[in-house]
């Protein structure tokens, strides 16, 4: 299975984009975040004309997830994460394909912080923790794949001198996504590249994508039972830098039927191309 993450930004704008990277790299499944459109506006009708089932959880403007999955439609188990009944943002969404639990997430950014966008970013963190460790006792194989909104170490983010005092990059928030992973998460791209500076989202301004100033905050966690089976990971750079391309690229992971004695490591066509 070729499993990706794709913040594409506002799906309708960006659905060109998207069908034709669809084509082009053929994942298996494909969870998005930010569509930025209600229920009723999701393009249902070209994703499936393009080979894929989906289901989704729009809000209008904001938010918006979905998971793709192609020659299927995936088998919703969850719509939004549990632990408050208040909360009516479109950022969770979840479904069994193919014998995995895919958990599709889109974590709040949290700017300006300190303050209540930041205080709300760490209880909806807390939300997913206690809910990623009930995933982990079930024992199954699962995925949390999405937009964390959180560069985990300074690895992952150009100039983090620059970002001490952003949401995405505070100590509370780079502990809360260490004490998660700490739960038996494998964070899938640094697991196979655990050295390479690499980046998911690259800023509209200041010619960020032309000078490589990056954040990497698109990640996948893996459970146990499914890092085993991990055999490659990757971002596909150059579709960021296409016409009216989102500001994420593509983050995907291959994995086996059955977990392999070793794990390659592997690049991206797509990716390499553009070195």
């Amino acid at each position: 299975m070729k499993l990706a993450t794709f913040n594409v930004n506002g799906i309708n704008g960006r659905l060109p984009v998207l069908l034709r990277w669809l084509a082009e790299a053929s994942p298996d499944v494909v969870c998005l975040q930010e569509l930025k459109a209600p229920q009723e506006k999701f393009p249902q009708a070209a994703l499936r004309e393009a080979g894929y089932g989906a289901i989704w959880h729009g809000q209008k403007s904001w938010n918006g997830v979905a998971i793709l999955a192609r020659g299927q439609v995936p088998l919703e188990t969850r719509r939004g994460l549990p632990g408050d009944p208040d909360d009516s943002h479109s950022r969770y969404i979840e479904a069994v394909i193919d014998g995995i639990l895919i958990g599709c997430l889109y974590l709040p950014n949290g700017n300006p912080a300190p303050g209540p966008k930041f205080d709300h970013k760490l209880r909806w963190f807390a939300r997913l923790a206690a809910y990623a460790a009930e995933l982990l006792a079930l024992e199954v194989p699962v995925a949390l794949v999405g937009d964390y909104n959180v560069m985990p170490t300074e690895l992952d983010v150009y100039k983090p001198e620059r970002w001490r005092d952003d949401a995405l990059f505070r100590p509370e928030v780079r502990e809360a996504f260490r004490a998660l992973v700490a739960q038996g998460w494998t964070d899938a791209l640094r697991a196979l590249h655990p050295e390479e500076r690499i980046y998911t989202f690259w800023d509209y301004f200041r010619n960020a994508f032309g000078r490589n100033a990056g954040l990497r905050i698109d990640h996948l966690l893996l459970s146990p039972a499914l890092a085993e089976r991990l055999t490659a990971a990757d971002v596909d750079r150059a579709v960021r830098g296409w016409e009216k391309a989102s500001d994420h690229a593509p983050t995907w992971i291959d994995l086996a039927d059955v977990a392999p004695r070793r794990r390659p490591r592997a690049r991206s066509p797509v990716r390499a191309a553009t070195r």
